[in-house]
């Protein structure tokens, strides 16, 4: 069967707008892929949680169970990550789009920190509240430009029974998930 996909005409008479490949061009352009929200949670030999507001977290392998997340190398993180054994992420619900802001160090100082608690899991914490969670141990620390390529696998997971909606992070904002219809045809 022939893919008609790949069958088509180009359409020459509307060619595709083209910008420069930069670094505001390439911004701007991967703001449009909407993502979850997470926080990288680490732990520093001294036992103190180091947190960072990750989007750029992705599945890598079933088996095993592999994911990457990019940490910027001047991240306040950076060098706990590349120390830790393990690390883990906590998925944030719609409601807690201020401790995005705060753990992406955009949260103004004068301002108290939004409330919110690390509860112990394991060898690492979990924001209480979060819609899932991921522990991982290190497996393997990339270079990637600017960025850390932070592979884990993961060793336990969290998925409360009722976990809310999840926050979307879109064009530069927070969004919140909207409801279509169901992709599988369940009810």
């Amino acid at each position: 069967m022939e893919n008609t996909a790949l069958s088509k005409q180009t359409d020459r008479e509307h060619p595709v707008d083209t910008l420069p490949a930069e670094s505001l061009n390439y911004r701007q352009t991967m703001g449009r892929f909407a993502t979850g929200v997470t926080v990288l949670t680490v732990q520093t030999g001294d036992g103190e949680t180091v947190a960072m507001t990750a989007n750029a977290l992705t599945s890598v392998s079933l088996d095993p169970l592999l994911l990457l997340v990019c940490v910027g190398k001047q991240a306040t993180i950076a060098p706990h990550i590349q120390e830790a054994e393990s690390f883990a992420f906590s998925f944030l619900n719609e409601d807690q789009e201020e401790l995005s802001s705060y753990f992406a160090g955009i949260w103004h100082e004068e301002t108290p920190p939004p409330p919110f608690t690390f509860v112990e899991w394991g060898q690492n914490v979990l924001i209480e509240g979060s819609i899932a969670g991921i522990a991982c141990e290190m497996v393997q620390i990339v270079e990637g430009g600017d960025h850390w390529i932070v592979i884990g696998r993961a060793t336990a997971l969290h998925r409360p029974e009722h976990p809310g909606k999840p926050l979307i992070f879109y064009n530069g904002l927070y969004r919140q998930l909207k409801e279509l219809k169901d992709a599988f045809g369940s009810d």
